[in-house]
């Protein structure tokens, strides 16, 4: 058994931040199942949404963020994260992350803020378009050169360890977890009473997505199974602009390729937005991403495109060149012409239920970044607020858990158990897996994502009973390894989305059912908060919270 003041779990943004900032009053191990640059943040494009004009303000980010949560954000939270927002983007740069600048017509320097959908000014600061892969390279070599800080690379998390599974006469609180060392292939058992988790979302849940291969749920089904309140799972953001190529199925094509004046257009080259929403091109995630999709059902099509040849060769090539490099590749010449897209599973805006410094019902665990639901995105996530919720968030977590668990004195000397697992390998299971992970993939793209029905969520959440029997099983007879785990997460995450999507009767935000197409403000103004019960199935609802 290692310990360690802090245990991280994840390696992005949110991850990092807290790490850096914690390793400054004791140890952190970070456990994180690839590379440490396997990450989500490093995928990111677009920017970090932040008030740094004179032309822009608080208020005003406020608004659009409340705006486009369809009135479900928690107006508060939103509030904090925004206004503390500058403070932690300075952090940020302090660390050696660069955020693009231009000459201003007044001959001075000036931050080069990008636009995105839902945004009423000019607020994105960003690198490029690989805004992500510059935060990530920075905060990682930082944490690789802390003293106090243990990189732990190829350690899976498999599950949180709880006062309450070691049957200890006491409050129940989390005090650590067990991991797989991918390398070794043994389980150890890492030791802390401030466990942050940091894992991301759950984008591989779906058969089309614009996540890495590692963005598979983890965090908030060991949250879950650990007994801590899940919220909001059935807001799924589905990114109306991933590239349509056989060769790059999770290539996305920014947003902020619209906020420079990129138009959607049909098949036939004219423009269908302005038939949906009076902002066009420049609307909302969730109003995009529908009307793309109700575009492909109504022509036929495979894809719409999105047209930039309004712009000079030369301003795609500095303002966007990871895109501009790649659709070349590809034989699309995105200067000559449009660039096929469609929409893909990108974001997941609910998560363990935390508060606004990260801290989760489960007293010893906090939630930063994706895999959390702070309450700023409420029903659909406004372009780039999510890296500034997670260096916001993570910088607060850490002062919360330092008041809450102090750091006076080594760790209670728990009787840990050592992991026992089946000793079972069996290289034919190996096919069942694969086959489980795309049935998940394949029945939640087809039943649970932009449009969905009452019959189409019962359809998935049978077939999703059956899947979860099936992965305990292997879960219990084999040894464990990295697919299985993730498939074991994969289904729970899945049957948290359709039960959190089945209770939802209206349609709000990224939630859209064609048996409740009304929003009802009356009834489900509130979130959906899902708990695990005594029977250990996926069943117990808590009453939701109104605001």
């Amino acid at each position: 058994m290692r310990n360690f003041d802090f245990i991280v779990i994840g390696s992005g943004i949110a991850g990092l931040s807290f790490a850096l900032r914690a390793s400054k009053r004791g140890t952190v191990a970070i456990v994180t199942k690839r590379q440490g640059r396997d990450t989500n943040t490093a995928w990111a494009q677009g920017g970090v949404a932040c008030v740094k004009s004179d032309e822009d303000s608080f208020d005003l980010h406020i608004a659009d963020t409340l705006d486009a949560g369809a009135g479900l954000c928690h107006e508060d939270v939103v509030r904090t994260i925004v206004e503390e927002g500058p403070e932690a983007i300075d952090a940020l740069m302090n660390l050696g992350v660069r955020f693009d600048t231009r000459t201003s017509k007044s001959g001075e320097m000036e931050w080069d803020l990008g636009r995105e959908g839902g945004h009423s000014k000019r607020r994105i600061l960003h690198s490029k378009d690989t805004t992500g892969r510059e935060i990530e390279s920075k905060l990682l070599q930082a944490a690789r050169d802390s003293p106090n800080i243990q990189l732990l690379e190829h350690f899976f998390a498999i599950d949180l360890i709880t006062t309450a599974k070691l049957e200890l006469e006491a409050p129940v609180r989390c005090v650590g977890l067990y991991a797989l060392n991918e390398e070794t292939h043994e389980v150890v058992t890492l030791r802390s009473d401030r466990v942050i988790m940091t894992t991301g979302g759950c984008g591989r849940v779906y058969l089309y997505t614009t996540n890495p291969k590692v963005a598979t749920g983890d965090g908030v089904a060991m949250a879950w199974r650990a007994g801590a309140e899940i919220a909001n799972m059935e807001f799924i953001q589905f990114h109306p602009t991933c590239l349509f190529h056989p060769q790059k199925k999770s290539f996305l094509i920014s947003e902020a390729v619209r906020g420079e004046g990129g138009v959607l257009i049909g098949a036939d080259g004219k423009e269908f937005m302005d038939r949906y929403d009076p902002r066009k091109s420049l609307a909302p995630r969730d109003i995009v991403a529908r009307a793309i999709d109700q575009e492909i059902k109504k022509t036929g099509s495979q894809c719409v495109f999105l047209d930039i040849t309004h712009k000079s060769r030369e301003f795609i090539q500095d303002r966007f060149p990871n895109i501009y490099e790649t659709c070349m590749s590809l034989d699309i010449d995105p200067a000559i012409q449009p660039i096929p897209v469609v929409p893909a599973a990108h974001y997941q805006c609910g998560g363990v239920r935390t508060d606004v410094n990260g801290a989760t019902s489960l007293p010893g665990l906090w939630a930063a970044g994706e895999v959390a639901c702070t309450g700023l995105h409420g029903a659909n996530r406004l372009a780039s607020n999510s890296l500034l919720e997670g260096v916001v968030v993570a910088r607060r977590a850490v002062e919360n858990v330092l008041e809450t668990m102090p750091l006076s004195g080594p760790p209670e000397d728990f009787e840990v158990p050592e992991w026992v697992s089946g000793n079972v390998t069996d290289v034919d299971e190996l096919v069942v897996i694969y086959h489980n992970w795309d049935e998940i993939r394949r029945l939640m793209w087809d039943y649970v994502s932009i449009v969905r029905t009452s019959k189409r969520l019962h359809r998935a959440a049978t077939r999703l009973q059956n899947l979860q029997r099936e992965v305990q099983e292997f879960y219990w007879n084999f040894k464990v390894t990295t697919d299985l785990l993730e498939l074991r997460n994969l289904v729970d995450v899945a049957s948290m989305i359709v039960e959190s999507a089945s209770r939802r009767q209206e349609s709000r935000g990224l939630h859209y059912t064609l048996d409740y197409p009304e929003t009802n403000d009356r009834d489900w103004k509130k979130d959906t908060v899902v708990a695990r019960g005594e029977d250990a199935c996926l069943s117990l609802f808590r009453e939701a919270h109104a605001f």
